[in-house]
């Protein structure tokens, strides 16, 4: 509501902001947010539509060449392999969890392949795409959800943090990050740092995100807040949780805020670039509302039969983040069958080497416990690892002996 709507309930008719407890929107403010939640709103930005056709904007043009198009569509297309294999392996017993990005690949291809190699990235647990574009493998996820590791790769030498399970952690380590970056003095210019956080609108909700984004915005930390809105908090939907769309929530704290198309890669990298450029010369925080749709459940031990609609699901097929770029390429840019084929194929060969990696995972070892907690082990650490390992030892000696325990 803008100021010159305001009207004081008082029968003088003298006009102003209106009392406390007379600060409720009527009705039809509220169902003109709530449908901004769920159907984009004509803030949303996209530069490809669900038919796959190219469409300019104002503020976000991308000059890309078809050969980097063809690239995109070869990351969202191996991503997804992988994300299903995934799928499939916890079902067969080789995972105990899995998280679906399904319906996310754009939207996480496109934030990623904006990352320069001097910016940080710090993911939620279902950036498997972001992950892809700073370099680490597939494979190097499964142990996360096989229970053998909490990561395998250097945070530091990927730019990637590792995983972060409680709900919108991450956004606190980013801005603590990122407020580093600038007392370091590494921002100014188009050679300086940022830093991007990553989390799903459920996250929105979480006291760790809205202390994050204060934070930020005091220090002008160079970070940008990327949440992916796919609509559902679990079995809790975006509009239980909001009264205006999310990206709306940015100006509170005094940055910008900026919803884009989630299902359009091209519309994900052409806003994420803008951001990351506007946090590493010194203008962030920003605040992107990537507006897309998880195609699976929450996670495999969620059954999203139980508070979804089919229609939702069948509508969101349509808006399909590959399928869109596909015809975009075979329409627009005249890529023949062989290319596809070409990057199928290979997909089928990352499907191969993740299912053989899982069934082949290596056991860490006990002592594995205690080598990965301090940079320098702490006496006390010590202490703990050789009591550990000694009272492991005393089964073997008992199995040797022929003991019964």
């Amino acid at each position: 509501m803008s100021p010159e709507q305001w009207t004081r309930p008082e029968t003088d008719g003298t006009t102003g902001p209106p009392a406390a407890t007379a600060a409720k929107p009527t009705r039809e403010q509220v169902i003109a947010g709530l449908r901004a939640t769920s159907e984009g709103g004509a803030d949303l930005v996209q530069l490809l539509t669900p038919e796959g056709q190219r469409v300019e904007h104002p503020d976000f043009d991308l000059d890309i060449s078809t050969a980097q198009l063809r690239d995109l569509y070869r990351d969202m297309v191996l991503v997804r392999r992988a994300d299903r294999e995934g799928n499939a392996l916890q079902r067969q017993g080789q995972l105990g969890i899995w998280v679906p990005l399904l319906g996310q690949e754009a939207a996480q291809i496109g934030a990623g392949r904006a990352l320069q190699p001097q910016d940080m990235a710090f993911p939620s647990y279902r950036e498997h795409g972001v992950a892809w574009c700073r370099g680490i493998d597939p494979t190097e996820i499964l142990g996360i959800f096989r229970g053998t590791d909490h990561g395998s790769w250097d945070p530091i030498d990927k730019r990637f943090h590792l995983y972060t399970i409680v709900i919108g952690n991450q956004c606190l380590n980013a801005t603590g990050y990122a407020m580093g970056q600038r007392f370091d003095g590494k921002v100014g210019d188009q050679g300086g740092e940022a830093t991007m956080a990553f989390f799903g609108d459920g996250a929105t909700s979480q006291g760790d995100v809205h202390e994050a984004m204060a934070w930020s915005a005091v220090y002008d930390a160079p970070v940008v807040f990327f949440c992916q809105n796919n609509q559902w908090a679990i079995s809790e939907p975006v509009e239980r949780q909001t009264r205006v769309p999310l990206y709306q929530r940015a100006s509170g704290y005094g940055f910008p805020g900026i919803r884009v198309d989630g299902n359009d890669v091209l519309a994900s990298l052409a806003v994420s670039r803008w951001a990351l450029d506007e946090c590493r010369h010194g203008n962030g925080p920003v605040l992107i509302e990537a507006f897309t749709y998880r195609m699976d459940a929450h996670t495999t031990s969620d059954d999203p039969t139980r508070y979804r609609l089919a229609d939702e699901h069948e509508a969101w097929k349509l808006k399909d983040p590959i399928e869109r770029l596909r015809v975009h390429l075979v329409r627009d840019q005249g890529v023949e069958q062989d290319f596809f084929d070409g990057v199928d194929a290979e997909a089928d060969e990352l499907a191969a080497r993740f299912r053989d990696y899982c069934f082949n995972i290596p056991e860490p070892p006990p002592e594995r416990m205690f080598s990965e907690v301090y940079a320098e082990e702490t006496p006390q650490l010590a202490a703990q690892r050789e009591s550990y390992l000694q009272y492991l030892a005393g089964f073997a000696d008992e199995a040797m002996a022929g003991g019964v325990r």
